[in-house]
C-alpha cells in the first residue's frame, strides 16, 4: 500500500496493512510529465517527485511543479518536489532520440565542441574550455550514471580517443563524468544559485546539491536561499564529500547516496559499504537520507526488475534509507507508474523484516552526538525525541504525535524507526511535502493559531484519533512546545490516555 493511500498506521488487531514507510522519490521526464501519468504515479506511491535542473529552460521546470501540484490536489495528497541542481556538470551532445549502443572494446572519439553525438563521436559541451587537456591515457570516463564507461588510449587535448570499458545504451545528453583530479569546478556554480532562486519563487519544496565536496559548498547555498528558503539535499557523489561527510551531514537538511557518480569515482567494491555509513549517519543525525541510482535500471526498458535490482531495494530498506529514488525508470522508463509500484511492493515487503526495536536500541545507545556548539534548540529537540522513542516503548503506546512547525522534530523522532505509528501534525503545507521524505511519517495540516501547549497536545491528539492513527483506550506520546516562544524547542513531553 503505497505511504499515503491512508492517512493512517491501524491499530493493533486492525485488518487493514500497515502503510509503506520507506518513502518514494521518482523523476519527472518526457514519460511521466503527462497530467494523468502524474496522478497515476501519485496513487501508486510517489512521495516525492523530483525535477532536474540540467534539462530545459528552467520555465519548463516550473510547468511541471504546477503540473505536479495539480496532480497532487486532484489525488488529495501531499507531495513534495525536489530541484535537482546541474552542478558543475559536464555534459555529452545530445544522442538520437533512440540511442546509441556502445559496444565492449569499440573505439570512440572525445572533442570539445558543439554538435550531436553518436556511437563513435561524442561531443563534450564547450562550458569548461580546455576540459580534455588534462586527460591521460589510462583514465577512466564514465557516462550517465556510469553504467557505461570509457577508457582514454591518447589524443592531443582537442580530439581523445578511447575504448569502451563497459558498453551500454546512451540517450539525450549523459553526463560525462572525468575522474576528479582532472577536474575541480566550485560548487554551487552560479548557474545552479539562478536556477534556484527561479525555483525557490515558485514555491519548490526542496533543492539537491550536486557534487557537493564540502559542507561550505552545503553552507553556500544556504546563504543564498536564505533561511526560509528549500530543504538543502546534499549529494553525496564525490571522494572529498565522503571525507567531510560528518561535517555535511551536520549542515544539510537531508542527504542523497548518488551511487552512479560514487561508482565511477570510487572503487565499486567501496560504495556498498559507503552507502551504509552514509545512511547509518545521516539518519542517526534526523537528516532524510535518499537512496538513489539504477535502482530498478531494467524497468527503463523492461515491466518487471531483476532479482538483483529487488535484492538492492530490499537490502536499502533493511539498511535503515528514508526514501529511494527512480530516475531514468520513472523520467523515460517504458511505464513509471509500474515502476512505482513495484517499487513500493517491494519496500513494503522489505519492511516486515526490519529490526525496529534493535535499531532504535542501538542508536539509544549511541546517543546521537551533537555538535559541541549546537544551537540549545537542537539539543532539547535530539534530547526529547528520544525520551520520546523511549517513553512510548515502555508504556506500549499506539502512537508517537508530534507537533511541529519545521518538520524537525517529526525528524529526529524518524531516526528511531519507531514500530509504532509516527503522526506529524503541522500548520505549514510546506512542512508537510517536505516531510515526505522523512521516514514512517503520516502528517497532519493543522492550520487553526494556538493559544498554548495544552492546547496544542489536545488539539493533535484529536487530529490523531480523526485520522485512525489511535482510538479510545490507547496511550499515545505526544511531544510539543510552546506557541508564545520566539524561537519554540519542543520540550514537552506527554503520555496521553485517549478517551
Amino acid at each position: 500500500m503505497p505511504q499515503q493511500d491512508a492517512a493512517v498506521h491501524p491499530r493493533p488487531g486492525a485488518a487493514t496493512p500497515a502503510p509503506r514507510r520507506t518513502k518514494i522519490v521518482a523523476t519527472i521526464g518526457p514519460a511521466s510529465e503527462d497530467p494523468r501519468t502524474l496522478e497515476a504515479m501519485i496513487e501508486a506511491g510517489m512521495d516525492m517527485a523530483r525535477l532536474g535542473l540540467a534539462h530545459g529552460p528552467v520555465e519548463q521546470s516550473i510547468e511541471k511543479l504546477q503540473a505536479i501540484r495539480a496532480a497532487a490536489d486532484r489525488a488529495g495528497r501531499l507531495v513534495g518536489i525536489m530541484a535537482d541542481l546541474p552542478g558543475p556538470k559536464i555534459r555529452a551532445g545530445s544522442f538520437p532520440n533512440e540511442g546509441c549502443q556502445l559496444d565492449d572494446g569499440a573505439v570512440v572519439t572525445l572533442q570539445q565542441r558543439a554538435g550531436p553525438s553518436d556511437a563513435m563521436h561524442i561531443t563534450v559541451a564547450d562550458d569548461y574550455p580546455g576540459l580534455l587537456v588534462g586527460l591521460e591515457p589510462g583514465d577512466l570516463i564514465g557516462l550517465g550514471d556510469g553504467a557505461v564507461t570509457i577508457v582514454v588510449e591518447g589524443g592531443n587535448g582537442d580530439v581523445v580517443e578511447a575504448r569502451v570499458r563497459t558498453g551500454g545504451l546512451v540517450r539525450g545528453r549523459p553526463g560525462v563524468n572525468l575522474p576528479p583530479e582532472r577536474f575541480n569546478a566550485p560548487s554551487p556554480t552560479a548557474d545552479d544559485l539562478r536556477l534556484l532562486a527561479a525555483m525557490t519563487e515558485a514555491g519548490v519544496d526542496a533543492a539537491a546539491i550536486s557534487f557537493v565536496r564540502t559542507a561550505a559548498d552545503v553552507q553556500a547555498v544556504r546563504d543564498a536561499v536564505g533561511p526560509d528558503g528549500p530543504m538543502l539535499i546534499a549529494k553525496i557523489e564525490t571522494p572529498s564529500a565522503v571525507e567531510d561527510l560528518d561535517a555535511i551531514v551536520q549542515v544539510s537538511d537531508a542527504v542523497m547516496v548518488a551511487r552512479g557518480d560514487l561508482g565511477v569515482r570510487l572503487a565499486l567494491e567501496d560504495v556498498p559499504h559507503v552507502q551504509k555509513r552514509i545512511i547509518r549517519l545521516g539518519v542517526s543525525w534526523g537528516r532524510p537520507v535518499i537512496t538513489a541510482t539504477q535502482m530498478l535500471e531494467s524497468m527503463v526498458q523492461s515491466p518487471s526488475p531483476t532479482r538483483a535490482e529487488v535484492s538492492d531495494v530490499a537490502n536499502a530498506v533493511l539498511d535503515g534509507t528514508s526514501a529511494l529514488m527512480l530516475s531514468a525508470e520513472s523520467a523515460v522508463g517504458r511505464d513509471p507508474v509500474n515502476a512505482v509500484a513495484t517499487m513500493a511492493r517491494i519496500a513494503t515487503r522489505a519492511e516486515r523484516e526490519f529490526d525496529y526495536l534493535g535499531w532504535g536500541t542501538s542508536l539509544g545507545r549511541q546517543q546521537t552526538a551533537m555538535a559541541e556548539d549546537a544551537p540549545p534548540r537542537l539539543r532539547i529537540d535530539a534530547a526529547i525525541s528520544a525520551a520520546a522513542w523511549r517513553a512510548a516503548t515502555d508504556a506500549d503506546a499506539s502512537a508517537i504525535i508530534c507537533a511541529t512547525r519545521s518538520g524537525a522534530t517529526a525528524r529526529s523522532i524518524s531516526r528511531f524507526r519507531p514500530v509504532i505509528p509516527l503522526l506529524a501534525v503541522t500548520p505549514s503545507p510546506r512542512t508537510a511535502r517536505q516531510l515526505s521524505v522523512a521516514w514512517g511519517v503520516q502528517v497532519v495540516l493543522d492550520d487553526e493559531e494556538r493559544s498554548s501547549t495544552d492546547d496544542i497536545v489536545c488539539i493533535a491528539v484529536e487530529r490523531a484519533v480523526a485520522a485512525g492513527v489511535c482510538g479510545p483506550g490507547d496511550i499515545v506520546v505526544v511531544i510539543a512546545g510552546s506557541p508564545r516562544e520566539p524561537d519554540p524547542a519542543t520540550d514537552v513531553l506527554r503520555l496521553v490516555r485517549v478517551h
